[in-house]
């Protein structure tokens, strides 16, 4: 049971848990799990932190075939530039490791940018915080329970 996991259940949000086997010769954790899991990769989102010029740690959300554009994410932050977060911040500010970074249940809530594109789906996938271990949920409930922006953020 990851922290994830616990706070959806303590949230009561509406989820499905998903497990597959990791491989761990996998080159992208996103694309391996829409393989494994037979899902539309425009419906498995990644996690990934980022360091503003102010030197905040923000989250972006945004599906595994795309990548986060760093100028439109740094306009929703307000900020003149983002930058990826060194993995170590990524790690000591989540409690997770890369490639299983759960937007949810992470040590210190960060302000969190959700791709707009996730609302053209009922549901969308997102890391359950541990490698081969997928959550799917309704974006409305990631956004309200994260206090998460809806932007447009992928490039």
């Amino acid at each position: 049971m990851t922290p994830a996991i616990i706070q959806l259940k303590n949230n009561n949000i509406d989820f499905n848990i998903h497990e597959y086997d990791h491989d761990q010769n996998a080159t992208s954790f996103g694309l391996e799990a829409a393989e494994k899991l037979d899902a539309n990769p425009k419906q498995i989102f990644k996690t990934l932190v980022l360091e503003t010029d102010k030197k905040q740690l923000v989250v972006a959300i945004v599906p595994v075939e795309s990548q986060v554009n760093l100028k439109k994410l740094a306009k929703a932050c307000k900020v003149k530039k983002v930058i990826m977060a060194d993995k170590v911040k990524v790690q000591n500010s989540t409690g997770y490791i890369l490639g299983g970074v759960s937007p949810i249940g992470q040590k210190k809530r960060l302000p969190t940018f959700i791709d707009k594109s996730a609302e053209a789906f009922d549901k969308i996938y997102i890391s359950a915080g541990k490698r081969g271990l997928e959550i799917s949920l309704f974006p409305s409930d990631l956004v309200t329970l994260l206090q998460a922006s809806l932007s447009e953020i992928r490039g």
